[in-house]
């Protein structure tokens, strides 16, 4: 199996489209009176721990991938080191889109922030949005410690020790 990067694009569509939704959940709230807008003190909490948690297991992932092979202290499970980089994969883009989905909020209550309800929803989302957006960071960060070092096998160039643009004699050999 060949893992992809994530492209920088789908980064940016989910925080434009988490702004947007979060934009229109205040005009929602502004119209209909319901009070949907802010964050419970949980969210950031979670998110946090989350976010710290997959940093943790990228290090580890890329300590072990960047190690010696005769210095390694222990195996690492290849399904853990799979699924560590598929939760980088999905916190970057999660990231993103709560990131947006906040800082719309963000956007559209702080010209109300005068007032308490607004003033209070401003601070959770700032908070919220700030913990997303390091998440997206930690999401980037994460795939790319997840990266494995390229493998020549037993016949690469650096396995003999020589330049690989260099042509070998055999091959100049059995030519002529």
């Amino acid at each position: 199996m060949k893992a992809r990067r994530t492209p920088w694009w789908y980064y940016a569509v989910a925080l434009c489209l988490g702004i947007l939704a979060g934009m229109g959940l205040v005009l929602f709230d502004d119209r209909t009176g319901m009070s949907l807008i802010g964050a419970p003190w949980i969210v950031p909490v979670v998110l946090g721990a989350l976010g710290v948690t997959v940093l943790v297991l990228a290090l580890q992932v890329h300590q072990y991938a960047t190690t010696d092979p005769a210095k390694r202290p222990t195996r690492i499970d290849p399904t853990k080191a799979m699924m560590t980089l598929v939760l980088s994969k999905a916190l970057g883009i999660a990231g993103a889109a709560l990131g947006g989905w906040y800082g719309g909020q963000l956007l559209m209550a702080i010209r109300h922030a005068e007032a308490a309800y607004y003033g209070d929803a401003v601070v959770q989302c700032a908070v919220a949005a700030g913990i997303c957006l390091v998440d997206m960071a930690i999401g980037i960060l994460g795939e790319w410690l997840c990266r494995l070092p390229p493998n020549d096998g037993p016949e690469g160039a650096r396995a003999r020790g020589r330049n690989p643009r260099e042509i070998p004699q055999a091959a100049t050999r059995d030519a002529s």
